[in-house]
């Protein structure tokens, strides 16, 4: 397994693209490069690596499920630590991820397809739900964008 390779699968809350590579993920959604994607990890220490939990919201980070925070640095993660997506996750530590759809669009299997690398599906199959909440963290609030 490639972790720059794209692969289709579905993710706690819907369906997407996860690469460790983002300018071919912004490629697919034909998007600017520079427009940053989520960040999936698979555990809290690998959170670590890409941005410092504020003090004031360590329980909420640590506790919060199908939720992904903007940190103060910019970055915005997701930490999955159980279920299906999870044991895939674990094997590569993280992943760029966005939805696997045209921009503005729903999903569509055939499309999704052809343009990922690799198909991971199981026995979940592949299906569009719910996108996960996310707050933006600063030092001393908590803000819902979505």
């Amino acid at each position: 397994m490639e972790p720059t390779k794209v692969y289709l699968a579905q993710t706690d809350t819907t369906v997407g693209f996860l690469s460790q590579d983002s300018e071919k993920l912004a490629q697919i959604k034909k998007r600017p490069p520079s427009k940053p994607f989520l960040i999936a990890v698979s555990s809290l220490k690998n959170l670590q690596k890409f941005v410092r939990v504020p003090k004031k919201h360590k329980n909420l980070v640590r506790r919060a499920k199908k939720t992904t925070f903007i940190y103060p640095n910019g970055k915005a993660l997701r930490v999955i630590n159980s279920g299906e997506h999870y044991k895939f996750l674990q094997k590569f530590c993280w992943f760029y991820s966005t939805s696997a759809n045209e921009s503005g669009k729903r999903f569509e299997r055939e499309w999704a397809i052809k343009r990922a690398d690799i198909v991971v599906e199981d026995w979940r199959g592949l299906y569009e739900s719910e996108p996960s909440k996310i707050f933006k963290l600063s030092k001393k609030r908590v803000v819902k964008v979505r």
